[in-house]
């Protein structure tokens, strides 16, 4: 067994109980705090490609999510207009008997991952923060909002895109950053014949829809922020102002733009992204997930790389190595692949804005994911 035998993990997102479950199943002892006293989720629909489920499947949950899902076998795109095809791109399935990428609820995913962390026996606390940490050698001591005072042989940080422990160790000058566009998404009832994600390329970004379940699928649109708008938008009138977005798209599209008529239902955000140079720890402290790379949606990767950290760094933990060792092997895995698909991405953003740069962005998504799909 390696130096560390106790871990605190701080944010109970994917990244955190991935690796929670992860290092559990390794033996280690886990502490696992999120800030969210309800510890529920925000957001419709989450792509899991095929790079996912194998990961899953290590920490014993692929299948269930694929039974509470539905197959995603390849990618289409048009053009606005949604009749002038783009590509059609099949994905290859990485595991026998799963399909090659999955669409999930993102309740039913957070419930299939909050139920295998509390059946590992990981101590889970909500409504709890780091107060404080002081770095030994061989380990950090923490201070919590509870109370409470415990030591470990390593902190996790798993807390997303706004990290509270980037912040406190790494100090403030890695932020997210705005990356100029702005992401829409709603769950409507399913088109019978969706096994894709269905793309449409339009003036000033993309739309289209993800297969979710039987009988459900989500509406997405990524797009540059308008001109002249505010960027953040209240609740109030958000499905009117979506409405509005979608004008330029015909076919499908279309079709389904007068579904979306209650605010309530929409999910809008700003896109933040964020990649902090390597090596993403300090001392006895490591980020992982969105809080050391957190990714623009373009290529359905970042749910997909959170859970990918927490099982290399339960891979490493688990070796006879000395703990500085066991970091400095998860940043050789994890940083190539981690800054590839980032700064794809992002690619496929900057064209989404200015379509004058000489890229096809069908092309680039569909490489990162094959690059993605390569052994862990």
């Amino acid at each position: 067994m390696s130096a560390i035998g106790r871990v605190l993990v701080v944010g109970a997102g994917i990244g955190g109980l991935s690796a929670s479950i992860a290092l559990r199943r390794h033996g280690v002892e886990v502490d696992l705090i999120e800030r969210n006293p309800a510890w529920d989720v925000y957001g419709v629909g989450i792509i899991q490609p095929g790079n996912a489920l194998r990961a899953l499947a290590e920490l014993g949950v692929a299948e269930e999510c694929v039974a509470l899902g539905h197959p995603i076998l390849g990618q289409r795109s048009w053009l606005a207009d949604g009749v002038t095809p783009l590509h059609d791109d099949a994905f290859p399935a990485l595991l026998p008997g799963l399909p090659p990428a999955n669409g999930i609820t993102r309740t039913r995913f957070h419930s299939i991952l909050v139920h295998a962390v509390r059946e590992s026996g990981a101590e889970v606390r909500t409504g709890v923060v780091v107060t404080a940490l002081r770095q030994r050698e061989s380990g950090v001591d923490v201070e919590f909002s509870d109370g409470h005072e415990r030591s470990y042989d390593l902190l996790v940080g798993a807390d997303g895109l706004y990290s509270q422990i980037r912040d406190m160790v790494f100090g403030t000058q890695y932020q997210a950053k705005f990356t100029g566009e702005v992401g829409w998404r709603i769950n409507l009832p399913r088109i019978p014949e969706l096994d894709r994600l269905s793309i449409y390329r339009g003036s000033a970004g993309s739309a289209g829809f993800c297969p979710l379940g039987p009988d459900l699928m989500y509406m997405l649109t990524i797009e540059k922020a308008p001109a002249g708008r505010p960027v953040r938008l209240p609740r109030e009138g958000l499905a009117r102002v979506y409405r509005e977005r979608l004008a330029e798209y015909g076919g499908p599209i279309a079709e389904h733009r007068e579904l979306v008529t209650n605010d309530a239902d929409v999910v809008y955000r700003p896109i933040d992204t964020v990649l902090v140079p390597p090596p993403w720890y300090r001392g006895r402290v490591l980020l992982i997930g969105d809080a050391a790379h957190g990714t623009s949606p373009q290529c359905g990767q970042g749910g997909a790389q959170a859970i990918e950290d927490g099982v290399v760094l339960a891979e490493e933990v688990a070796r006879d190595i000395p703990a500085e060792q066991v970091l400095a092997n998860f940043m050789a895995r994890r940083f190539e692949r981690c800054r590839t698909i980032v700064q794809g991405s992002e690619q496929i953003g900057r064209w989404e804005q200015d379509h004058s740069l000489d890229i096809d962005p069908d092309a680039v998504a569909f490489e990162v994911t094959m690059a993605a799909m390569a052994p862990l």
